[in-house]
C-alpha cells in the first residue's frame, strides 16, 4: 500500500502490542490470503503496555494472585475466576508452544522462563484465608502440585529474602506452585511481529498514529493516520478493524460511533516500581511472591516481590505502586482523560467514582508516598531492605473500564472488556488485568464474535484445535488432559517439566 494515497486491506490492526500480534497470527493462519496492515504510534512494537518494564503481571495464571479468589460472606472462597484465568493461561501456553513448534519463534526462553509462584500472608486471619483458598484450589486439576505451609524452615527455603529478619512470633503462611512462569510479553510480541512481517501482505507501520476512523456507506472502515515523522496525514480502508491500542483504544472507540461503544469511559492508573540494583540480593530471590491487596487497590497494584527475566538478565522488582495521571498511555497526553468525557459516559463516570471512594482514597495515599513510605511497604515483604539497594522506575499506564450499569448508573471494571460492533466489522479491547496472559482466549472470543460464519466451519475448528489442543474441549475433558498438555507445553517451551512441588 502506498501510504501517500488511500489504500485498501482486509484487516487493520491498531496498536502493535501482544493483542494485535496474537490476532494477526490467528488471522494469517486461518485466512492466509488476507492482507493485514498494523499501525503503531511508537518507534517499535510492544513499547507501551506489552513492554516488560511496563507490565505489572507477567504470567497471570491465578496461582498466586489472591484477588482472583474472593472470600464470600459465608466464609467460603470463590475460586471460579481463578479456574477461568488458569485455564486461559494454559491455552496461551499451548498457542505459544505451537508457534515454537512451527518455528515461527526461535528460542522460547527469550520470552518464557520457569519462576515459581508463591502467595504469602501474615496474621491469623490471612493465614486462615490462605488455607481455605488452598483447600479449595487443590481439588482442581489446574492447581495440582500446589503446596501450603506454615513451617518457618520450609518458608525460608522457598523465599529466604522474605523470611530473613522477620519476627519469629509472627504468624505466616504461603502456598507455592512450582510450575509458575515469568513471561516477557514485549519479547514475545517482537518475535511474533518479526514472523508476521515475513508473510505476504502483512505490513507494520511504525511512528504512525491513528487519529480517527469512520464507517463508510459501502460498509468499509476509513482510518485516518498521521505519520509522526513527517506529519503527513493519510487514509486507509478495511473490511475489519481491531482497536488494540491499550489505553488509546477508548478515544478511538468513541470516534467509531458504534452503538455498542456508548456509555464506556476510562479511569487511568499509573504505576511505579522499586527495582533492585544490588546483584547479590537479586540472586537470593527466585519467585513471584504475591501478597494481599490494600482495601480499594486495583488488581494491577497487588504488591509482589517479583523475579523477572528481561532480555536474558534476572531482575528483581517490588510493587507496583499506583498513581494517578490523566494520560491514557505512558507516552500519551495529559488531555486524554478530559477529552474522553462525553454526554453518553458522564453519568457512568460519576456513578463509578461515587461507588469507588476507597479507590480514590487509595490513589491519593499512593501519589503522596515518600521514599520512606515505599521502603516501609517493601520491608513488609523484605524486612532487611535498604533504600540504597533500590531505585524507583516508572511502570506502564492502565485504563480501567467504566461501563453503564442499570442499578448503579456506572460500574468500574478491573478486567478486560471486548466491545464488538453488531456486524462484526470492528472490535476494541478495553481494560487491563489479566490482559496479556489471557490474550489467546480474548482473541478467540473476538474471532467468534466478529467472524461467526468462518468460526463455525470445519476448516477453522480443525485449525484452532491444531494450534490449541484443548480448544473446544469441555471442562471434564480438559481436566483429564491437563497433566498431559502441561507436559507437552513445558517440553516445547523449555519450562520446568515437573508437576510436583519442591
Amino acid at each position: 500500500m502506498n501510504l501517500n494515497e488511500p489504500g485498501k486491506s482486509d484487516i487493520i490492526l491498531i496498536g502493535a502490542g501482544i493483542m494485535s500480534a496474537t490476532l494477526g497470527i490467528f488471522l494469517k493462519e486461518l485466512m492466509p490470503q488476507s492482507s493485514i496492515i498494523i499501525f503503531e504510534r511508537m518507534h517499535k512494537a510492544a513499547e507501551e503496555s506489552s513492554d516488560a518494564w511496563n507490565n505489572a503481571g507477567t504470567g497471570h495464571s491465578a496461582f498466586c494472585e489472591l484477588n482472583y479468589t474472593v472470600e464470600k460472606e459465608d466464609g467460603s472462597v470463590d475460586i471460579s475466576k481463578a479456574i477461568k484465568i488458569a485455564s486461559q493461561f494454559e491455552m496461551s501456553k499451548q498457542f505459544w508452544a505451537y508457534l515454537v513448534q512451527q518455528k515461527y519463534i526461535g528460542n522460547p526462553q527469550s520470552f518464557i522462563n520457569h519462576v515459581p509462584h508463591i502467595s504469602f500472608v501474615w496474621g491469623e486471619e490471612n493465614t486462615a484465608f490462605l488455607k481455605k483458598r488452598y483447600d479449595a484450589l487443590v481439588k482442581n486439576k489446574l492447581f495440582d502440585g500446589m503446596a501450603f505451609t506454615e513451617d518457618v524452615e520450609e518458608l525460608k527455603a522457598w523465599m529466604p529474602l522474605i523470611m530473613e529478619g522477620r519476627n519469629e512470633n509472627e504468624k505466616v503462611a504461603a502456598t507455592k506452585m512450582n510450575i509458575g512462569t515469568d513471561v516477557n510479553f514485549g519479547a514475545l510480541t517482537d518475535a511474533i511481529f518479526a514472523h508476521l512481517q515475513t508473510l505476504p501482505d502483512v505490513t507494520l507501520y511504525l511512528n504512525h498514529e491513528v487519529r480517527d476512523l469512520k464507517k463508510k456507506d459501502d460498509g468499509n472502515w476509513e482510518v485516518e493516520v498521521e505519520n509522526l515523522l513527517t506529519n503527513d496525514t493519510i487514509k486507509a480502508c478495511s473490511d475489519f478493524v481491531f482497536v488494540g491500542a491499550g489505553g488509546g483504544a477508548l478515544p478511538l472507540l468513541e470516534n467509531s460511533d458504534i452503538a455498542e461503544g456508548e456509555g464506556y469511559a476510562g479511569f487511568p492508573i499509573s504505576g511505579q516500581w522499586l527495582r533492585c540494583r544490588n546483584e547479590n540480593i537479586i540472586q537470593q530471590h527466585a519467585a513471584k511472591v504475591y501478597g494481599k491487596a490494600s482495601i480499594g487497590a486495583p488488581p494491577m497494584s497487588v504488591p509482589h516481590l517479583d523475579t523477572r527475566i528481561i532480555d536474558g538478565k534476572k531482575e528483581l522488582l517490588f510493587g507496583p505502586f499506583a498513581g494517578f495521571s490523566t494520560k491514557f498511555l505512558k507516552n500519551g497526553s495529559y488531555f486524554d482523560l478530559p477529552k474522553s468525557i462525553e454526554w453518553h459516559n458522564m453519568v457512568p463516570m460519576l456513578a463509578a467514582g461515587w461507588h469507588n471512594l476507597p479507590l480514590t482514597k487509595y490513589l491519593i495515599q499512593q501519589v503522596t508516598q515518600s521514599d520512606e513510605d515505599r521502603l516501609t511497604a517493601l520491608k513488609a515483604y523484605y524486612p532487611l531492605a535498604k533504600m540504597e539497594d533500590w531505585e524507583l522506575v516508572i511502570a506502564g499506564q492502565r485504563v480501567q473500564v467504566i461501563k453503564k450499569d442499570e442499578e448503579e448508573g456506572g460500574k468500574l471494571e478491573f478486567g478486560t472488556e471486548l466491545v464488538c460492533a453488531a456486524d462484526g466489522s470492528l472490535a476494541a479491547l478495553l481494560g487491563a488485568s489479566p490482559g496479556a496472559s489471557t490474550a489467546v482466549a480474548i482473541m478467540l472470543k473476538l474471532l467468534q464474535k466478529c467472524f461467526p460464519e468462518n468460526y463455525q466451519t470445519d476448516e477453522w475448528q480443525l485449525k484452532l484445535k491444531t494450534m490449541i489442543p484443548t480448544f473446544g474441549k469441555s471442562w471434564d475433558e480438559y481436566d483429564l488432559l491437563c497433566t498431559e498438555i502441561r507436559e507437552w507445553t513445558n517440553d516445547i517451551l523449555h519450562t520446568d517439566t515437573s508437576l510436583q512441588h519442591s
